[in-house]
């Protein structure tokens, strides 16, 4: 029998030599994890089947994607965020990550209630999972293709920002039964109080962390306050049951912008830069590597699959089109944004949170599943095809925004 740390270290080991190889060989290191954890989860020989039960195990993957990689995958995508191009760019990432986000939960729901038969309650906790965009691995390819800066800040924007609220829209659904004598005003009023919440303690950690910095010129304990922050704001948030995520977003906009302007010399901003690409190098590679891993651990039922990657597909087109192009985003840039919204770890993990004994959460992990292996597999591996054929390099986006 092998030991845990042991388990931990060989996956480790296979999830980076996988991204080495990727990057020798041109190919998207996201996908490519996919599919090795894929490959590692149909193997029925050596150490593999161990593996497997080890890091499928429901608690194991929600906490280490929710509470160990998440923070600091959110928080350096935040960190780095120009706020001046945030800024720029407000109108329509504010559009999608706020109404285009309700848009896509309410119709994945109206969809699955309707179009797949499922009960209400279930096909907007669904419309939820869904509503969370994971582009890391669409962005690596934007980044090595040349794609229009701007346009990667808005779908960077919006994923920061739609997985806070698609979290706190999963919640809310999750405990609908118990607010039913609350009423809509009441369910709004909460919505609006987790997300207040999430900033205001987002902020306070960000600004005193940036404060912090003023006071010390050492590299080596300022990447340790950066990852203090991410961790403080997403730890500090769910302790008072607001969102952790809108926490660590706020917070790493702060440190990145305010605090790195004020207590950071070049040498510090240099370090943490590259510190932060390591570990979420690292990150994301095992993330990824999981999600592969958990796949394998249903029974992918192929008309659930069918029926949810159509009413997903039809939802994201919906919220893109309709809310982009009230938020005056170039076409173009459209077609990438809708495409180019694949689903991650984050649905996965927040599925599997639903009590085993709920109703209807094998019909939600199926079809939770299924969609994110469509995303990252077939969107994945055909986006860059798109931005090629859309032509929406940096030169060629200027002109269709300006248009």
């Amino acid at each position: 029998m092998i030991h845990t740390t042991e388990l931990a270290f060989l996956l480790f080991a296979v999830a980076i030599l996988s991204t080495a190889f990727a990057y020798k060989t041109k190919k998207p290191y996201p996908i490519a994890l996919v599919l090795v954890g894929l490959g590692i989860g149909l193997a029925d020989f050596g150490f593999f089947p161990e593996l497997k039960h080890f890091f499928t195990e429901d608690q194991v993957f929600v906490t280490i994607v929710v509470s160990i990689f998440l923070p600091v995958l959110i928080g350096e995508a935040a960190f780095k965020l120009n706020f001046r191009e945030l800024q720029e760019h407000k109108r329509p990432i504010l559009a999608l990550a706020g109404v285009g986000t309700l848009v896509t939960y309410g119709v994945v729901g109206l969809l699955g209630y309707y179009g797949l038969g499922l009960p209400l309650e279930l096909a907007l906790l669904f419309g939820a999972l869904m509503s969370a965009t994971d582009p890391v691995s669409v962005l690596s390819i934007f980044k090595s293709l040349g794609v229009d800066k701007r346009l990667s800040v808005i779908m960077e924007g919006e994923s920061l920002f739609n997985d806070g609220v698609a979290i706190v829209l999963f919640n809310l659904t999750l405990g609908l039964s118990a607010m039913a004598g609350a009423g809509v005003l009441g369910v709004a009023g909460m919505f609006v109080k987790v997300i207040a919440g999430g900033i205001a303690v987002g902020a306070l950690v960000g600004l005193v962390l940036s404060t912090l910095t003023r006071f010390y010129d050492d590299y080596p304990l300022e990447n340790a306050f950066v990852l203090t922050a991410f961790y403080g704001a997403y730890f500090g948030a769910e302790a008072f049951h607001v969102s952790g995520v809108i926490a660590v977003v706020v917070a790493g906009l702060i440190v990145g912008n305010y605090g790195a302007q004020v207590g950071m010399s070049q040498k510090t901003k240099d370090s943490v830069a590259v510190f932060l690409d390591t570990v979420t190098l690292i990150a994301n590679a095992m993330v990824f590597i999981l999600v592969g891993l958990e796949v394998t651990r249903e029974i992918l039922v192929l008309p659930w699959i069918v029926g949810a990657v159509l009413v997903v597909l039809i939802a994201r087109a919906v919220a893109v089109y309709l809310v982009g192009g009230v938020a005056q985003v170039p076409a173009r840039w459209l077609h990438l944004l809708n495409w180019g919204g694949l689903k991650g770890s984050l649905s996965i993990a927040l599925a599997l949170t639903l009590p085993v004994g709920y109703a209807g959460r094998q019909e939600v992990l199926v079809m939770t599943f299924g969609v994110v292996l469509f995303s990252l597999v077939v969107q994945g591996l055909t986006v860059g095809g798109l931005v090629r054929k859309l032509g929406v390099t940096m030169e060629k986006g200027e002109e269709s925004e300006s248009a």
